[in-house]
């Protein structure tokens, strides 16, 4: 298991959130793609979840769009 610290904007609000995944990098798109299972996740809309076969830019404007933004991975 490897530890990712990512920080990142929320609402414009600087926050942090630790993930233990057994893959050796994250990128910034898989990064958000958690964010947003992380705060929208159990919503009943789930519109507005990426869909599966989502690009990393369109994942990324999603996030952006739900008030996700300077996603940044820390090792």
């Amino acid at each position: 298991m490897r530890n990712y610290t990512i920080q990142y904007l929320f609402d414009g609000t600087p926050r942090t959130h630790q993930l233990q995944l057994n893959q050796s990098e994250l990128s910034v798109a898989d990064a958000a793609m958690h964010l947003l299972e992380l705060h929208f996740g159990d919503g009943e809309n789930s519109l507005i979840m990426p869909n599966a076969d989502s690009t990393a830019e369109g994942i990324l404007q999603q996030a952006d769009v739900m008030g996700i933004t300077q996603v940044e991975v820390v090792t």
